[in-house]
């Protein structure tokens, strides 16, 4: 399958970056703007149980980031940097000027670097499991790239993507079986190699660019949220610790912050705990 043929919940616009990258989003909903960043491997689709309650009362958008979903495949340097720039892209090509930005894992990394380095043009950040409040020795960060290679993306088996996902959430919902067969079947698109070093990259870009030691210069309010059963924060192999532990020294650090930990829950919890998440972010911003 191409990954152009994947079924999406929600009606796809593209536009033109200026280097030339094709960029897909979702837009649906009028008011002030969400932008939904997708986390490591992940898609916009991730939100979908987000954005069919949000768009109610917001404008709520989706992107596919670079390399990732229906945007184009072209090989990039996978800098949380870059994606931030990507984003601001967007937000200007469609004329506006601040948006929340909520992000999930690696995506909430993206938020709060797009927080520090534009901060006039983030309004606020929701951070679902958010990568980055964790730090890495020099040996941590060689540990990553050990482990993740572009072969070893490409080379994996159908258990080991059924066991990714599966440990993704504390009792993965039976309407998550789409990510697996998605992540199965795109295998077989021509541009998956590409789709291979993106991720790659991104796990590079994460662990290379932590924003722990800059938490106190985010002044944006922000509303983090981390499900009590989180597998994957802190990283079990090297920081293995209580995910709450990770989430209060973060929220301690952004001075507006509110945390919620989510009882029964693992790391994809927008999709896991769509009612909390969504009660959550509609409170959140009616503040």
């Amino acid at each position: 399958m191409e990954f152009d043929e994947l079924q999406y919940p929600f009606d796809i616009k593209k536009i033109k970056l200026n280097d030339g990258r094709t960029l897909a989003y979702s837009d649906e909903g009028k008011g002030d703007v969400i932008i939904f960043i997708h986390g490591l491997g992940s898609y916009s689709p991730a939100w979908k149980k987000n954005i069919s309650v949000l768009k109610e009362k917001f404008r709520c958008i989706a992107v596919d980031l670079p390399g990732y979903g229906k945007s184009s495949k072209e090989i990039h340097s996978g800098k949380m940097e870059f994606y931030a720039d990507v984003i601001i892209e967007l937000l200007d090509k469609l004329n506006i000027d601040k948006a929340t930005i909520a992000g999930h894992s690696m995506g909430g990394q993206i938020g709060m670097v797009m927080a520090l380095k534009y901060p006039d043009r983030v309004k606020a950040l929701i951070l679902a499991a958010p990568a980055g409040f964790e730090s890495f020795t020099a040996g941590q960060k060689q540990w990553f790239r050990d482990v993740m290679t572009v072969d070893g993306v490409k080379l994996t088996n159908t258990q080991t993507i059924r066991a990714n996902v599966v440990s993704n959430f504390y009792n993965m919902p039976e309407d998550a079986e789409f990510m697996i067969t998605d992540r199965i079947a795109f295998r077989g698109a021509k541009d998956f190699e590409n789709y291979c070093y993106t991720v790659v990259r991104s796990v590079n870009g994460m662990v290379d660019q932590p924003v722990i030691d800059f938490l106190d210069k985010i002044k944006q309010p922000t509303l983090i949220l981390f499900g009590e059963n989180d597998n994957l924060i802190p990283n079990p192999y090297l920081n293995p610790g209580k995910t709450e532990e990770i989430a209060k020294i973060g929220a301690s650090k952004i001075p507006n912050s509110k945390l919620v930990m989510i009882p029964e829950c693992g790391h994809f919890l927008q999709f896991e705990k769509p009612e909390v998440f969504n009660q959550s972010v509609i409170e959140f911003l009616s503040k």
